[in-house]
């Protein structure tokens, strides 16, 4: 059986329970099988040339979504795929969605993705386990000890 108890820089760190890890796994599956396929599809089999904006978003969201699928396998040490998903969707939704909402200009694709994004944002909230975060990442962040180089 795995131990119970990660050690991270000195500090030792508990693991999430097993629901939570299941639960994480699920969400790294339904990323992955909701972006992956489209966005490789897109990348690998284009209908037209490709431009160069376009190509960044899908061939990040291509490698993001097939990172996904290895937090099925590692939901841990993948962790700040979820964290990423979290800020990257919630800045697209206060940034984007809501000047465009303001303005009047949203479009039908900006409200499907606002939905998505929204889903998004409330799972990761839901399914992220923030004691692991605070003691894993933001703690040892705080310790502004003189570290040698």
């Amino acid at each position: 059986m795995k131990p119970t108890v990660l050690t991270n820089e000195q500090v030792q760190v508990k693991r999430p329970p097993r629901f939570r890890l299941i639960i994480m796994r699920g969400l790294y599956l339904l990323t992955f099988v909701g972006l992956a396929f489209q966005a490789w599809e897109y990348l690998l089999f284009p209908g037209e040339q490709i431009d160069y904006m376009t190509g960044v978003a899908f061939s990040f969201w291509a490698t993001y979504a097939t990172l996904m699928g290895l937090g099925v396998r590692y939901p841990i040490k993948l962790l700040p795929l979820l964290i990423l998903q979290l800020m990257y969707k919630a800045t697209w939704v206060l940034t984007v969605y809501l000047p465009m909402k303001s303005s009047g200009t949203v479009t039908p694709v900006a409200e499907s993705f606002y939905w998505i994004c929204i889903t998004a944002v409330v799972l990761d909230v839901l399914v992220i386990p923030w004691g692991y975060v605070w003691n894993s990442y933001v703690r040892p962040f705080l310790k502004f000890k003189a570290h040698p180089a």
